[in-house]
């Protein structure tokens, strides 16, 4: 029985105990699911926060971009204006232009059609006259002979005075009338004047060397110059300084100095020498010596020609004896005298048109290489030591300041220093002033046409002004206006890198607009 009843209790606990299991089962189930679900929820928020926060980051970055492309938009708009704007600008100025030629043709064809009816009515008045003056002519010789008592030739000669004193009374009024109207169109013929002073001023070619070539009649000379030993050549160059070349070239001799006044004297001495026939120590010192002191008259009178040639008025003893020696001193073989002559001619004309003083002009175009002279004693560029020289004796300010300035080495302090240094680079880079061959100079113009044509768009070039301008002629519909610009600056490159050249070249490039219609 107990056994009953325990069966009973333990089948009551084991249900109690399913029972209670089932129970936590079932609520650690429903707690889980919570906890799921909640979990759920949790990752849903998550995600639906993550999703708007990328859905606002991105209209944040569409609204960004919408705003940067909406001002390139309005940038590429403005910009586009602007050269729409510009484009216009030019149009209209083209058309004033155009309208303005017009206007001036039209005026000149009516000037020309005036001036040819008053001409035609001008010569009907003069014929009038003319035939009118025969019939007072007669009258008058008629009442001449009657009233006067005088045949024929007397009455023709008093006519004669008469119509003389009346033509020279119309010759000067006529004279008048020539200046008065020279004067009021003065300005405008100085202007072209001073474009024109190059062509102007006409120069001597020049070409010299460091040697001076002595010809000999005898070729047994050539042993009398050397003399016992060598002894009458080795005199010759102690005294004079000079290099004697006896078998370099056939029937003379040569005399080879860096030093123009040595090498002058030296080249008149030995003449001398030979004419003379006594060749010796003793006599080639004579003769030298004499040579040396005509030289010293020399040298002053070559000064005081330059002064008087240019009409200046007399200069300090020193300044004339440097001037002297630049006779005998060249520069890229153009004769330093004549160049500074050429360059005080060059810089009055400059001067006079611009209304400056002609004098001081010349005076410093004249001086402006004066420091050539002395370049190999005192050490500095000879801009600067010719200008030393000249405030030393007493010159001017503005003189010396032009011939400090000409090579910009100091600052300009008036405009004579940059007339001077145009009127040197004029000088200087015309054609045949220094020494260059005609194929060389022929030469520079072909390469100047051949970079110009080497590049893309371009029709026809030509070297113009001998060799200091490059006209371009380019095809309109391959080259804009802007390309042209770029155009020019490149072929100017081109030029700088590979040609060597004096003086400046100036490059036009032409673009043009043609217009071809066909009337059918």
């Amino acid at each position: 029985m107990f056994s009953a009843i325990n069966l009973y209790v333990d089948g009551a606990l084991v249900l109690a105990g399913g029972a209670v299991g089932y129970w936590l089962f079932r609520w650690k189930e429903r707690n889980l699911k919570k906890a799921v679900e909640l979990q759920q929820q949790q990752v849903l928020d998550a995600a639906r926060r993550d999703t708007e926060a990328v859905a606002r980051e991105a209209r944040i970055k569409a609204a960004e971009e919408a705003h940067k492309l909406r001002e390139e938009t309005e940038q590429s708009f403005s910009a586009r204006r602007k050269e729409l704007a510009d484009l216009e600008g030019r149009i209209t100025q083209r058309e004033s232009l155009v309208n303005r030629q017009l206007e001036n043709i039209v005026t000149d064809e009516k000037n020309v059609r005036a001036q040819r009816d008053a001409c035609a009515t001008q010569s009907a008045e003069l014929e009038r006259k003319l035939a009118e003056a025969g019939h007072l002519k007669a009258e008058r010789l008629a009442r001449l002979q009657s009233a006067g008592r005088l045949n024929e030739a007397e009455a023709r000669t008093q006519l004669l005075r008469e119509i003389e004193q009346a033509a020279q009374r119309d010759a000067a009024d006529l004279t008048r009338k020539i200046v008065s109207e020279a004067k009021s169109q003065a300005e405008d013929k100085a202007r072209r004047i001073i474009s024109l002073a190059i062509q102007r001023y006409a120069a001597d070619h020049t070409f010299e060397t460091t040697t001076a070539t002595i010809s000999l009649a005898d070729p047994e000379l050539k042993g009398r110059i050397i003399g016992r030993e060598g002894r009458n050549i080795r005199a010759f160059e102690a005294i004079t300084g000079v290099t004697v070349l006896i078998d370099d070239t056939p029937n003379a001799v040569v005399l080879s100095g860096f030093d123009p006044v040595r090498r002058e004297i030296a080249r008149e001495a030995m003449q001398r020498l030979i004419l003379d026939g006594r060749i010796h120590p003793t006599r080639i010192e004579e003769v030298v010596a004499k040579v040396k002191d005509e030289m010293d008259e020399t040298i002053p009178r070559l000064g005081h020609e330059a002064i008087n040639k240019l009409g200046l008025p007399p200069m300090h003893d020193d300044v004339v004896r440097l001037l002297g020696k630049l006779h005998f001193r060249m520069s890229f073989s153009q004769n330093i005298l004549d160049h500074s002559v050429e360059v005080a001619h060059l810089t009055g004309m400059i001067a006079a048109e611009l209304g400056l003083d002609v004098t001081a002009a010349k005076r410093a175009g004249l001086l402006h290489d004066l420091g050539k002279a002395v370049s190999h004693e005192i050490e500095g560029p000879h801009a600067i030591v010719g200008a030393d020289i000249l405030k030393r004796l007493g010159e001017s300010p503005e003189v010396v300041n032009a011939v400090a300035s000409h090579h910009d080495e100091v600052p300009h302090e008036g405009p004579l220093g940059i007339l001077v240094s145009a009127a040197d680079a004029i000088s200087g880079a015309r054609p045949g002033a220094r020494s260059e061959t005609m194929t060389t100079y022929i030469k520079r113009l072909e390469d100047l046409e051949r970079i110009s044509l080497s590049f893309a768009g371009v029709e026809k070039a030509y070297a113009v002004s001998a060799g200091r301008e490059l006209r371009i002629f380019v095809q309109p519909d391959k080259i804009s206006d802007e390309q042209a610009s770029v155009l020019a600056r490149n072929i100017v490159r081109r030029v700088e890198d590979e040609l060597q050249y004096p003086g400046q070249i100036r490059v036009t490039v032409v673009r043009e607009t043609r217009v071809v219609e066909y009337a059918k």
